[in-house]
């Protein structure tokens, strides 16, 4: 589905896949990595993985993990299960230059259990930034951890000498946006709010989108982590802003740590992010 504001970029929203983005065209150029990515051998993932945002969880993050008390070889599958769950798109309104569209993601668990989300995606005509908003619903009978990750993914071929990634969060207040050692590299920062309970990491300036910033704003109180990974192994070419919930460590130390986010039947967690090209 297309979705445009009177300012901002042109998205193409997933309906087949929660209602994840796929295309995002600035100043004409779609910036979304498309096949310069990695493919694990998940077709849903391989799908995801190609548009600018995709959404991890909320069973699990990040890769695959043995289930505990698993007898038959099933693990946490790559990135949760969200990945391949259509959307029911409730409406969406294109009024005053602004565009709004609610839709609800029905998703099964790799144990089988049910879960929901509510998603609210909002592009403010005047401003042309991007806000998205969702509600993550425990719709089992059973007490179950939660986790939840964004990863916005833009081709890493639309970026030059000039191109930083800049926020409090990061060392010195930024570097160049090749950071590590060629190919690539990862890393996980605590990044705490900064304005009105929003954490802020910049992109930019991207010369091939006139000289635009990619600025990402984070809800902080529930995606209290930034993480960044860079990909350029040919023909890999992909940088990913990746807010998420939880630190980068394995699910057993999470759980050891006492940092698994549990949701009661019923209960419910909401985060949220922002996006301008600015």
């Amino acid at each position: 589905m297309e979705f445009a504001a009177a300012r901002g970029p042109r998205l193409v929203l997933d309906e087949s896949s929660v209602m994840d983005i796929g295309g995002c065209t600035v100043e004409g150029v779609d910036i979304a990595p498309k096949k310069a990515v990695p493919d694990d051998g998940d077709a849903r993932i391989s799908h995801s993985v190609e548009g600018f945002l995709f959404t991890c969880g909320p069973d699990h993050i990040r890769h695959r993990e043995p289930i505990p008390g698993r007898t038959d070889g099933k693990v946490y599958p790559l990135h949760g299960s969200a990945s391949g769950h259509a959307a029911k798109v409730l409406w969406t309104k294109f009024e005053n230059g602004n565009a709004e569209c609610r839709a609800d993601i029905d998703i099964t668990t790799v144990e089988g259990r049910p879960a929901r989300i509510e998603r609210h995606w909002f592009i403010d005509g005047a401003t042309g930034e991007v806000h998205l908003r969702d509600r993550v619903i425990n719709t089992s009978t059973e007490t179950v951890p939660t986790f939840l990750m964004y990863h916005m993914n833009v081709g890493g071929k639309w970026f030059d000498a000039g191109t930083r990634l800049e926020g409090e969060m990061l060392e010195s207040g930024g570097f160049p946006w090749n950071f590590g050692e060629d190919p690539g590299g990862i890393f996980c920062v605590e990044a705490p709010a900064t304005v009105d309970g929003f954490a802020e990491v910049r992109l930019g300036p991207i010369a091939a989108i006139k000289g635009k910033t990619l600025r990402v704003r984070v809800l902080a109180e529930t995606l209290p982590h930034l993480q960044v990974w860079r990909n350029q192994n040919t023909p890999v070419d992909v940088l990913g802003i990746e807010p998420v919930s939880h630190r980068w460590v394995s699910r057993s130390e999470l759980e050891a740590g006492g940092e698994f986010v549990m949701l009661k039947p019923g209960e419910s967690r909401d985060y949220g992010l922002s996006f301008a090209f600015v």
